[in-house]
């Protein structure tokens, strides 16, 4: 019986998972009919699925989905990357490293998939002004966001997924990530910019029409700004301080969302309306099917495969994870695969009799392996393809094999950085392995920023030649 349950639940799991990948169906529909499916056929009770989903994921995405939603209204985003790109001086290479800037802040604080929503529209109407091909910025955005997103508990949905998995909090991921973060982003950037200098040039009166734009006229509500801004101070504090007040990241998130709700005094009704509702029940049904594999042993086989293949130790165990799962987040969607490692890395840790310093090493890689791997291709992750959806209605076509001659080489390039930082991590003591690579990476940061400035400078003396 449990021989035959175990066929059933692989099965549905690698059906649903080629639907998602095949994109012939809604993946929130692929998911959801697979965990109806796991419940129907008796592997799971209803009880044992309800169990197996992780409420504090599905409750941290819809307070943070809320208080984006209404923040949206404001306009603050659209008037950050105008501003942005003002400050650059119109300079198309300096305005990609301002909104490639922008993005990946934005992606750390709120997450990847909102922010591109917000960017992608203020990017085309910039690269109209400028009478460039947007697909650079975009390309450059893509990346951003889910460089940025990787740096934080709250900025990519996989990191959600990991925090709420373990006893790893928000400031764990920032202290312990966003190191190799900012070197990661600094140096792709700059390679960006030297890839696309030649198709970046524009004359100079191109480049006073940015001038043109008032980013003022983007605020669209002061008063609900500043309510927005106390709420979002609160809700970061919170999540700086939400293990030493024992409180759930998602309750810090829904929170925050009921705290805005009421001091704005608005209908609920649009704002849950901005919820992402397909996304919270895939991530449902997802939780549902892995559950499935979870309760047949599949997961436990698995863990113990890979444990086999490196012989258990720990160094070699925590790069393979991050290497498959940059390779693999490159070619199907990066939450389903976290969502199936989850309790496989949890399986091998007591399988190994982990130590929790262990375990951090596997998370830690898991987080940059799926993130990072993100970047390379176009069906990486989420906001690739909210990126290329809203850039075809624009009529702007970004190739499948365009992207990845660009991306992929960027994106392994960041996971052998990711690759140098873990094995200085787990080697030598944590602390100062970090301050060293945050130290290193401020260091590359004000050098790439230099030669980056001498580069749009050098772009710029062309232009006036040219002229």
């Amino acid at each position: 019986m449990l021989e035959h349950q175990t066929m059933v639940a692989t099965a549905i799991f690698l059906i649903t998972y080629a639907v998602i990948v095949s994109e012939k169906i809604h993946r929130a529909v692929a998911a959801f009919c697979g965990a109806a499916l796991v419940i129907v056929v008796g592997i799971l009770t209803p009880e044992d699925a309800v169990h197996f989903v992780d409420w504090n994921t599905i409750g941290l995405l819809v307070g943070m989905m809320i208080v984006v939603g209404i923040t949206r209204e404001t306009g603050v985003f659209e008037f950050l990357a105008i501003k942005a790109a003002k400050a650059a001086g119109g300079q198309p290479l300096a305005i990609l490293a301002s909104l490639a800037a922008v993005t990946a802040i934005l992606s750390a604080l709120l997450d990847n998939v909102t922010t591109v929503l917000l960017i992608v529209p203020v990017t085309f109407a910039i690269a109209r002004k400028l009478q460039v091909n947007p697909i650079p910025f975009l390309i450059t955005e893509i990346l951003a966001s889910n460089i940025g997103g990787t740096a934080t508990l709250i900025g990519d949905p996989p990191n959600i997924m990991i925090g709420s998995a373990t006893h790893l909090g928000f400031l764990d991921f920032v202290i312990n990530l966003t190191p190799i973060v900012i070197l990661v982003h600094v140096v792709t950037i700059f390679i960006l910019q030297l890839i696309y200098r030649k198709q970046l040039r524009v004359p100079a009166e191109a480049r006073q029409r940015i001038f043109e734009f008032n980013e003022q006229d983007e605020l669209k509500d002061i008063p609900l700004l500043k309510k927005c801004l106390v709420c979002i101070g609160l809700i970061v504090t919170g999540f700086l301080l939400h293990q030493a007040l024992h409180l759930e990241s998602s309750v810090i998130a829904l929170a925050g969302a009921s705290l805005l709700l009421l001091i704005t005094r608005k209908d609920p009704e649009h704002p849950l309306a901005q919820v992402e509702w397909p996304v919270i029940f895939f991530f449902i049904g997802l939780f549902v099917i892995v559950g499935a594999l979870e309760h047949v042993g599949v997961i436990s086989a698995m863990a113990a495969y890979a444990l086999e293949a490196t012989g258990g130790a720990v160094l070699p165990t925590g790069l393979l994870i991050m290497w498959v799962s940059a390779i693999a987040s490159s070619f199907v969607d990066n939450i389903p695969f976290v969502a199936t490692m989850i309790p496989m890395i949890k399986e091998m840790g007591a399988l190994g009799a982990m130590s929790a310093y262990d375990m951090d090493f596997f998370w830690w890689s898991l987080a940059l392996g799926a993130c990072l791997g993100g970047n390379g291709t176009i069906i990486g992750a989420s906001a690739n393809v909210v990126v290329i959806g809203m850039a075809e209605k624009r009529g702007t076509v970004i190739p499948f094999l365009g992207f990845m001659k660009v991306a992929f080489p960027l994106m392994l390039m960041s996971i052998v950085m990711a690759t140098v930082y873990m094995y200085l991590w787990y080697v030598l003591p944590t602390v100062p392995t970090i301050l060293i690579v945050l130290v290193a990476a401020t260091l590359v940061a004000v050098l790439m920023s230099a030669a980056g400035r001498r580069l749009v400078r050098a772009e710029a003396d062309k232009v006036r030649e040219t002229a």
